[in-house]
């Protein structure tokens, strides 16, 4: 995954009003969870660096063990440099993923769609657990249209004057749909790679072959894990809001939520017609909608959405009819791009980690993958695997802040260890997928782009997300471990 965008005219923060260190309508419990979250999240904030950094450490670790591992020097530096653009399409379509969500968001009639749903929640508890419930269906579709979509509800709904719903509470409830239930969903980094075979490396590709969607986020145990999740943390959301007077909201906060304008200026020049003009507009979307009604009418829809062109493709396509005129369209994308540039440079790099871990030290020798692949076989049975795998992803997950690319880094050994533990391949990308998730929760990383569109700090907020987190962890792994046994192991299958 990559940051989704900040547009500085969605937050206006003035200065804040002191707000009780202490909530008199919370039970000590509660408070006791929210000052630990607190308190994790200052120390995060102040220590932890930008997510380049732990890559490049990892370039480092890595290099060093393939090297202590006995490979020669210079296999392991043309490794690195294979390796670095070897996924080039990938990264551009994780790319895409951010882009298009953001440009679906941000246009006129999305917009005009939150403020009616603004208007549904009749409490401040019953706001928080709706904004809970929309930003994860919201997720299923894209982790970054569920960022921008969630800050919007919120700031909608903080605009009512009927409503008194604790802004901490909802912030945290919009962020649910990247801590509990996007990597089950269609935007899922390691399930988009897995079905694609010209995104994979060589060297992945001859260890699992191609694994489509059927085998991880519609298998009916993904998706039961889903609604279980969904519904938890619904629940949770709604049973955690502070309500009537202990309720923080916004005004009390000092977060000023009016609505912005999303006004774009006339043409001033004649050149500039056509840029406000819906006829390329229209011409566009008849075109590209021709190619991808072609290709869902001659595959199954299953296989056309887990094309991560065709994925793509029809977001920008929708975000493009959405905005109506072109200016307006560019005006979204412009803002947007700010958010890929941690994508462009650091998938490069995990795929040269990957390349990196497959060197061999000498022509008849393992490596480094092979070396960890083995560890695994042998801490493990197909029975422990999932608890295993899922800690180990989910301890991870918190350093390497990246769904695709940490899944770059994992899959070599996981995939090859479920191969020799005939553990189901499909179910060891949704081990992944929901365990990768879970840091999320409270990681300050990911919080940033939503608490600039709320107004908050992401101390404001985790407090709340920590308490999704002690619930969902023991979840989550139950689940990933009872399932297993339902599945059944299949060898790769190459395309």
């Amino acid at each position: 995954m990559a940051i989704a965008p900040v547009d500085p005219s969605l937050s206006k923060p003035v200065p804040s009003k002191p707000v009780p260190a202490t909530d008199p309508g919370t039970s000590p419990a509660s408070g006791t969870l929210e000052r630990l979250g607190i308190r994790f999240t200052a120390w995060a904030e102040r220590w932890f660096p930008d997510a380049f950094i732990f890559v490049a450490i990892a370039v480092v670790i890595v290099a060093l063990g393939v090297l202590a591992n006995g490979a020669p020097a210079a296999s392991v530096a043309k490794s690195f440099g294979d390796g670095f653009w070897s996924l080039i399409p990938f990264t551009m379509q994780m790319a895409f993923v951010t882009i298009g969500g953001y440009v679906v968001a941000v246009s006129p009639p999305v917009r005009a769609l939150i403020e009616r749903m603004a208007q549904v929640p009749r409490t401040g508890r019953g706001a928080v657990g709706f904004v809970a419930g929309a930003t994860m269906l919201s997720s299923f579709l894209s982790w970054g249209l569920s960022l921008i979509f969630g800050g919007l509800l919120v700031r909608a709904l903080a605009r009512r004057t009927d409503l008194r719903m604790d802004y901490r509470a909802a912030g945290a409830a919009a962020y649910l749909g990247l801590g509990a239930t996007w990597a089950l969903g269609l935007s899922s980094s390691a399930a988009q790679l897995q079905a694609n075979p010209a995104s994979l490396t060589k060297s992945l590709l001859a260890i699992s072959g191609v694994i489509p969607f059927s085998e991880t986020i519609f298998l009916w145990q993904s998706m039961l894990i889903a609604a279980i999740l969904f519904v938890v943390s619904v629940a949770i959301a709604y049973a955690s809001a502070p309500r009537g007077a202990t309720a923080v909201t916004a005004e009390t906060l000092g977060v000023d939520v009016s609505r912005e304008s999303t006004d774009i200026p006339p043409p001033r020049q004649p050149g500039e017609w056509l840029e406000h003009s819906p006829l390329l507009t229209i011409l566009l979307v008849v075109i590209a909608g021709g190619w991808i009604v072609q290709e869902f009418t001659r595959q199954s829809w299953i296989v056309a959405i887990s094309n991560l062109n065709t994925y793509n493709l029809l977001f920008l396509t929708l975000g493009l009819l959405l905005h109506w005129r072109p200016k307006r369209f560019l005006v979204a994308v412009s803002k947007s791009v700010p958010a890929i540039a941690g994508i462009l440079i650091q998938y490069p790099l995990y795929a040269a980690i990957s390349g990196m871990l497959t060197v061999p030290k000498n022509a008849a020798g393992a490596s480094a993958s092979d070396a960890i692949t083995h560890a695994f076989v042998n801490l493990n049975t197909a029975g422990t695997f999932p608890l295993t795998m899922g800690v180990y992803s989910a301890i991870l997950g918190f350093f390497v802040p990246s769904g695709g690319g940490k899944w770059l880094l994992e899959a070599p050994y996981v995939l090859q260890a479920a191969n020799e533990l005939k553990v189901h391949l499909g179910w060891a990308v949704m081990i992944y997928n929901a365990a990768e998730a879970l840091p999320n929760l409270i990681n300050p990383f990911w919080m940033l782009p939503l608490v600039g569109i709320i107004g908050l700090k992401a101390r404001d907020i985790v407090g709340f997300s920590f308490l999704q987190l002690i619930v969902h962890l023991p979840l989550v792994l139950f689940l990933l471990w009872a399932l297993a046994f339902t599945l059944t192991y299949h060898p790769p299958v190459m395309p």
